[in-house]
């Protein structure tokens, strides 16, 4: 049953990516941006449907205007789990973009690529963050800079707090807490030796696999003075991990 679930899954999936693709290249080119944010967030809740995911959102997003939503990060998943909720173009490593399938999938997402090599990486991910803060879009940041088993958070970098700092963006931190059959579990993560291909097995084969998404109050609503980069690190870092070990 493992392996017909996730053949037939992995089919659909892989149909729905084509499908996505296919809109972004012939579609994407004549609809403003409402409307291709709009179709980023059905298509994305339509996917973790293929793949049998559930999805149980808390707390209060922010749904409009521009906002960093700072997250932990667990697996491939993450990105359209909060997609499936608002329309966000993450910042994520440049490898992932030459990923097969997901690669597609968070290129076709407006992904920010950051490539950890270069020295002028976190400039350039800076400016377009900043781009898309001034057309009132969110931006997600997963600042542990790697997944993790889902239970704790690792050490937040600071650096691509600033950009929605300069911005006056709202900075609202997102804790992703993942279950397998009703208990808490790294089933699902994507961490260590572990391969993608390996993980999509995981993930599409099996069953129970359940996130709950909590939106935590913001940290800063962009109005007067912003605290530093660092405080903001420090402040989110504290409220998050709190709630990932409650």
């Amino acid at each position: 049953m493992h392996a017909l679930r996730f053949l037939i899954r992995a089919c659909l999936a892989l149909v729905w990516v084509i499908a996505g693709l296919m809109q972004v290249v012939l579609v994407f080119p004549f609809l403003g941006l409402p409307s291709k944010l709009y179709s980023k967030k059905c298509w994305s809740h339509i996917l973790l449907k293929i793949c049998g995911v559930r999805v149980i959102a808390t707390g209060i997003p922010i749904i409009d205007g521009p906002v960093l939503f700072v997250v932990n990060h667990v697996s491939w998943l993450d990105i359209f789990i909060l997609n499936g909720t608002r329309a966000t173009a993450f910042v994520a490593k440049s490898e992932i973009r030459h990923w097969p399938l997901i690669g597609w999938l968070a290129k076709g997402a407006d992904t920010i690529f950051i490539e950890r090599a270069s020295r002028h990486a976190v400039h350039q991910v800076g400016e377009s963050m900043r781009q898309h803060f001034a057309q009132s879009q969110a931006v997600g940041l997963f600042p542990e800079g790697t997944t993790s088993t889902g239970y704790a958070l690792l050490p937040f970098y600071a650096n691509l707090f600033e950009p929605a700092r300069k911005a006056g963006a709202c900075i609202q931190p997102v804790v992703l807490k993942y279950y397998h059959h009703g208990r808490r579990s790294d089933f699902a993560a994507f961490v260590g030796e572990q391969t993608l291909l390996h993980n999509m097995w995981c993930v599409l084969g099996g069953t129970g696999t359940a996130i709950e998404m909590i939106f935590l109050p913001v940290i800063w609503d962009g109005e007067g003075e912003p605290p530093v980069r660092a405080e903001l690190s420090r402040t989110a870092h504290q409220v998050m991990g709190q709630t990932l070990v409650s």
